[in-house]
């Protein structure tokens, strides 16, 4: 069973391919020159192996470095492009779309009953995820309330003492 791929995955292996083939080619030409150049005595003897295979050596060996840079880039590109093209296609429409809307307007928690943290700084809604199945969490005190310590959490929108929440008295 073959898994699907991005159809220009290709480009992309044949770029890999040509700067590994050319990062190969400049090494060999480097090498073949510095052997050339090690083998002459004078100056005027080097300047060829330099011009023939040093310096076409190392860019070859730029080019190929190129070339394997661009080929990750196109390749995270590609990706990029596959995850977009999942995440439009998955868009709910109509009834759903509606639902999905409801969901994200209304609040997060609406218990009336405030919990809090020992030690934390902030009081919240009994039903807030920050504070659902935690044992510690104990009735916020209206001491503690108006001492100004705590504020309201922002996620569950608990009311900030002047809202329809009443705090455990204590």
């Amino acid at each position: 069973m073959r898994t699907a791929r991005p159809r220009d995955a290709h480009p992309v292996l044949r770029a890999a391919w040509a700067g590994w083939a050319a990062l190969a080619a400049g090494a060999v030409l480097c090498v073949v020159g510095w052997y050339g150049v090690s083998g002459e005595r004078f100056a005027e003897r080097q300047l060829p192996y330099l011009a023939s295979c040093t310096v076409p050596g190392a860019a070859l060996i730029v080019a190929g470095a190129v070339l394997l840079a661009r080929g990750r880039d196109a390749l995270a590109a590609s990706r990029v492009e596959e995850l977009y093209g999942l995440l439009v296609a998955a868009e709910p429409s109509g009834a759903e779309a509606e639902a999905a809307e409801r969901a994200a307007t209304a609040p997060l928690a609406t218990s009336g009953r405030l919990l809090m943290v020992p030690g934390g700084t902030l009081w919240h809604r009994a039903d807030c995820p920050l504070v659902a199945g935690k044992a510690e969490a104990v009735p916020v005190d209206s001491r503690v309330l108006a001492g100004g310590d705590l504020r309201p959490c922002p996620i569950c929108e608990a009311p900030d003492g002047s809202g329809t929440a009443e705090p455990a008295e204590g």
